[in-house]
């Protein structure tokens, strides 16, 4: 890298628009959206998609809701040909759906791309030429007058050739290419050109796309360009103004954001943000930001993974995991304070007395988009007491106390540290029951136990195996707790005292589960725990307490 970057690059010019209205508005209403997915998406491909997967891609396209669909180039061979006008010709288009075309203003091209859609009840041609200064000067050698003249005869072909074919609903794009590093009185100077040739009216307006082709900026100055166009174009209620964000800066998504508070009408882009370079605009993303301000896109993205799958097998390119709303890792937390602050979040919805959203760390509800809560805390070495906990409570039903998730953690803690990878939930429920003696290694295990006695003189008579014999304890004090304790006591020299006892239902129901829970200080002063589950919740207890002497017994082994 350079050490001073500016004997080789300057800084982008502002725009002059001293009162701009833009940065005081708020989007309040979904823009109309086009699909280039099979034409911008596809040419950017390694290997472009065949029929197959073009087919399958559209379809997708109409069961999310995208209404405008850029289809292909038909100019560009026989394979974009062929499966545009098979869409035509086979009756493959909704009634609700328009598709869209891209040509460049070459005679021969725009004739073709007029054949490819034979037939067909509505359609957008969209035709562009460049107009910025290198594309002037370095690729076409022209003044700024032979490019305007290419619009304009480009504007008269696309008149002719509709005239010719008037069982179609014809509708027209123009693109002043490069427009956002072009100077913005020529891009005026083009699009109204296109107008007088075209004549839009308000009943059925122009599109005029003003495309980030390179982001060469920040998003606030193609927000200034957008303005400027709206408020200098003269036949404002005559054009659709849309955008074709690019991502070059990594900044595609705030362009069209602001773009829109600006004045556009409709946003060009990609699921997920396939595209040339760095990629276009994602509209998935675009949508879902309106969706979480509580403004439906029009879109549905309901089964998110569906829309992943289709896209990546059609791309053969991954969503990345970090995804904004669809990456695998999205809605993840592997920070102990994150996880915590997360399944207080999911607590505190529970309680609530309205549907409003209010999670940490989560904007979106993953169940609108068809995924689940179990892979929102995952445990890694970083990871804290309350995800190990939430592990437990979305995968087993346990809702451990505070102190014993502070307890457990830090067995999973030492664990995460030693095999240096994520834990999984069945990692975590092994070590639950190895740490707490619920299987194997158990110095005691209860077999059968009766309780009898008056209220507050109560005798507890349990059956146990230890040490591969079965042999009899018994105990008095005033409940089930307190007579277990004193049979652990004089049978087993097992002092303990319960510090806090709690239990809860698993699940919901007539057929569920109880599970409890005991903390217990030793003679010593040591803290332990134990937990217990049964279809009883007496026989829940017992077991809790039976776990926490076996921590105490296996001690002295």
């Amino acid at each position: 890298m350079l050490a001073d970057p500016s004997v080789k690059y300057r800084p982008f010019p502002q725009v002059d628009l001293p009162d701009r209205q833009w940065p005081g508005r708020t989007i309040t209403q979904p823009p109309i959206w086009l699909s280039t997915d099979m034409r911008d998406g596809n040419q950017s491909l390694i290997d472009p998609m065949n029929a197959e997967k073009k087919q399958r891609f559209f379809e997708l396209l109409c069961k999310v809701g995208v209404k405008e669909i850029e289809v292909g180039f038909p100019s560009a061979g026989a394979t974009e040909f062929d499966f545009i006008s098979g869409l035509v010709k086979n009756g493959l288009i909704p009634d609700d759906v328009t598709v869209q075309v891209l040509t460049q203003a070459r005679a021969d091209l725009i004739a073709t791309t007029f054949e490819s859609l034979r037939g067909a009840k509505t359609a957008i041609v969209h035709v562009y030429n460049a107009v910025s200064p290198a594309w002037r000067r370095i690729v076409f050698g022209m003044e700024r007058s032979e490019v305007r003249d290419i619009a304009i005869n480009a504007a008269k072909l696309l008149r002719d050739h509709a005239a010719a074919q008037p069982d179609t609903d014809w509708r027209f794009e123009y693109s002043p290419e490069t427009f956002s590093t072009a100077e913005l009185d020529f891009s005026l100077e083009c699009c109204e050109a296109v107008m007088d040739i075209l004549q839009p009216t308000p009943e059925k307006p122009l599109i005029l796309n003003l495309p980030a082709t390179v982001e060469a900026a920040t998003p606030n100055i193609y927000a200034d360009q957008i303005e400027w166009m709206c408020r200098s174009i003269s036949r404002r209620d005559s054009v659709i103004i849309s955008l074709h964000p690019h991502n070059d800066r990594g900044t595609g998504v705030a362009a069209a954001e602001l773009g829109l508070m600006a004045g556009a009408d409709r946003i060009e882009g990609c699921l997920f943000g396939n595209g040339e370079r760095t990629g276009n605009c994602d509209i998935v993303t675009v949508g879902l930001n309106l969706y979480t301000q509580g403004i439906h896109p029009g879109l549905d993205f309901s089964d998110i993974d569906e829309v992943i799958q289709t896209v990546e097998y059609c791309n053969q390119l991954p969503v990345h995991p970090r995804h904004p709303y669809a990456g695998e890792l999205v809605f993840t937390a592997f920070s102990g304070s994150h996880q915590d602050a997360i399944k207080k979040g999911f607590a505190a919805q529970e309680a609530r007395n309205d549907q409003l959203w209010d999670v940490p760390y989560l904007p979106i509800d993953p169940a609108d988009l068809g995924r689940n809560y179990e892979a929102v805390i995952r445990v890694n070495s970083q990871s804290g007491k309350g995800g190990v906990a939430w592990v437990l409570q979305q995968d087993k039903g346990l809702k451990l106390p505070k102190r014993m998730q502070a307890d457990f953690s830090r067995v999973v803690q030492d664990m995460a540290d030693q095999t240096s990878r994520e834990l999984n939930a069945a990692d975590i429920w092994d070590a639950f029951q190895s740490h707490y003696r619920l299987t194997e290694g158990q110095p005691v295990r209860l077999i059968d136990y009766q309780e009898t006695g008056p209220a507050g003189d109560r005798i507890f008579v349990g059956k146990v195996m230890m040490n591969g014999e079965e042999r009899s304890i018994s105990g008095r004090g005033n409940g089930l707790i307190s007579s277990i304790l004193a049979a652990l006591r004089e049978e087993l020299g097992v002092d303990l005292e319960v510090v806090d006892y709690s239990e809860h239902a698993i699940g919901a129901g007539t057929d569920v589960n109880a599970a409890a829970y005991v903390e217990c200080k030793t003679a010593d002063g040591k803290n332990i725990f134990g937990v217990g589950t049964d279809a009883d919740v007496a026989t829940a207890s017992v077991q809790a307490v039976v776990s926490a002497a076996n921590a105490v017994l296996a001690a002295r082994q």
